[in-house]
């Protein structure tokens, strides 16, 4: 599969020379912070500026790194919010997920295995779209969604381990209707990036190491990301680059309300 820069996907993901910090005896890590890490992830992507392109962070501790990545793209920067629909009886196994204006994607191959009546798969939906609404009103405020019809959309995360946020968020941008998909991470465990090629057009990562734990021992700074941080990065990404008008009419509200 070709990426978006002409370059091979098996060229993209992969280990990154981005140089490797010793904190302590037996322990190397590759960032200093999720700034440090999204200014190495917009330098692999500089190839994108100039193009149509919107950056999506995913909350929290991906809208920092997704902030430098738009700056160096010189992209507008917004969220994608998204809610997994875990199975009653199994949270953490997803039949789907939901994102802003009413927008739903089902696991087909989980559905098919888990017994839901239509008024339990109801009712998951409407709590998640609640809790989507509530997430969108408090870190965007009044400003619009970016639109993101006919763009490339950059989905960034902080780190990805399973994959099962990242592959809901990307779901969700191609059905509101990205031309094209890319997944942008400083880490990703390799067997991830393996399976998250099929959901995306491009996946690129800095780094892949083959004995993969957990996303925060890569960073020397993993202090939690707060609402307020995202919501003052949001505000400062929308001084940066205006939002363009959109005449759709997506943004007042889910369309079964």
């Amino acid at each position: 599969m070709s990426g978006p820069f002409g370059t091979s996907l098996s060229a993209v993901v992969g280990t990154a020379d981005t140089g490797r910090i010793q904190v302590e005896e037996g322990v190397a890590v590759s960032f200093i912070d999720r700034t440090d890490a999204g200014r190495l992830l917009g330098g692999r992507l500089r190839q994108l500026r100039g193009r149509d392109v919107v950056v999506l962070g995913l909350p929290r501790g991906g809208v920092p790194v997704a902030a430098e990545v738009a700056r160096a793209l010189g992209a507008p920067l917004d969220v994608i919010i998204v809610r997994k629909l875990g199975v009653p009886s199994q949270p953490e196994l997803a039949v789907g997920a939901v994102g802003e204006d009413a927008m739903l994607v089902v696991n087909e191959r989980v559905a098919g295995r888990v017994h839901l009546s239509e008024a339990e798969f109801a009712q998951m939906q409407r709590r998640g779209r609640e809790e989507v609404q509530r997430r969108a009103r408090w870190l965007r405020g009044d400003r619009p969604r970016q639109p993101l019809a006919g763009k490339i959309a950059v989905v960034v995360d902080d780190g990805i381990a399973t994959g099962s946020t990242a592959r809901a968020a990307c779901r969700v941008v191609r059905a509101q209707g990205a031309a094209r998909v890319v997944l942008a991470t400083p880490v990703c465990a390799p067997e991830t990036a393996r399976m998250l090629r099929s959901e995306v057009d491009e996946v690129v990562c800095l780094e892949t190491p083959a004995w993969f734990g957990a996303v925060g021992q890569y960073y020397v700074d993993f202090r939690q990301t707060s609402d307020d941080e995202v919501v003052e990065l949001l505000g400062r990404g929308a001084r940066a680059v205006p939002v363009p008008a959109d005449d759709s009419p997506g943004d007042d509200g889910p369309a079964d309300e």
